[in-house]
């Protein structure tokens, strides 16, 4: 949930604080209209493939808000320990479901050149499970944020050298982020009282996850960006839930 912390700073769900300067929030609109544009002209959403990082906790304890009387306090379980055990899920998606995923070993995090290894592995994946993209007006069109790993000089070069088409995405945006708003949002619910004792077992959880969900679970996830972008222009580039 979208809660205001303190001027020009929100928070979005267990993402760090948004910076939400006037800057940032003229990007996000300029960058929504021309997208939109974009999509009206021409429709691209069947072209999209989109990826992101999410911490896989072992520990997941549910957190439950508690109905209270007017005037007494509330009280709620806490979220998942954020210093304990965790692994790192790399994912990349499209609107006909998953095309690859890693999830990395204990104490292993993502840099730019894991990360130019892993585009690799997801072109070649593409090639055996999305084999339209190879054809010369459906290339892939490119959705992802600005992590730093992400604007690595080295990942930009390997962009270049795919040829795909890499979509703007203005900084701070997770709620224009499809695995954001929605493959991770539903991926927290599936994980809320789950308890992990190994690596196996983590993965073992993922790849039950993803099995369970149908090709109208992505394709919903990557038709509601229009809906989203119109959202951000509405608000005057306010942040939302």
């Amino acid at each position: 949930m979208l809660d205001k912390i303190q001027p020009n700073y929100v928070a979005f769900d267990n993402l760090p604080l948004i910076n939400q300067t006037s800057g940032n929030i003229e990007r996000r609109i300029c960058t929504c209209e021309l997208l939109l544009k974009r999509q009206n002209r021409k429709g691209f959403l069947h072209r999209i493939v989109t990826g992101d990082e999410k911490w896989i906790h072992y520990d997941n304890p549910k957190r439950r808000k508690s109905w209270v009387k007017p005037g007494h306090a509330s009280t709620s379980t806490a979220k998942p320990n954020i210093h304990g055990k965790k692994l790192m899920l790399c994912i990349w998606w499209n609107q006909l479901g998953v095309i690859y995923y890693e999830l990395l070993q204990p104490n292993e995090t993502i840099t730019g050149e894991r990360y130019q290894q892993q585009l690799m592995r997801l072109s070649r994946a593409l090639k055996i499970k999305r084999p339209l993209y190879a054809k010369r007006h459906d290339k892939v069109i490119y959705q992802h944020d600005n992590a730093r790993p992400h604007v690595a000089k080295v990942v930009k070069e390997t962009l270049r050298a795919l040829q795909w088409d890499v979509l703007p995405h203005p900084l701070y945006s997770p709620d224009i982020a499809p695995s954001d708003y929605h493959m991770f949002r539903s991926m927290t619910h599936g994980l809320a009282e789950q308890h992990f004792t190994s690596y196996e077992e983590a993965k073992n959880w993922v790849n039950v996850w993803i099995a369970s969900k149908d090709e109208e679970f992505f394709r919903h996830g990557i038709r509601m960006l229009p809906e989203r972008w119109e959202k951000v222009i509405a608000k005057d580039g306010q942040y939302f839930e």
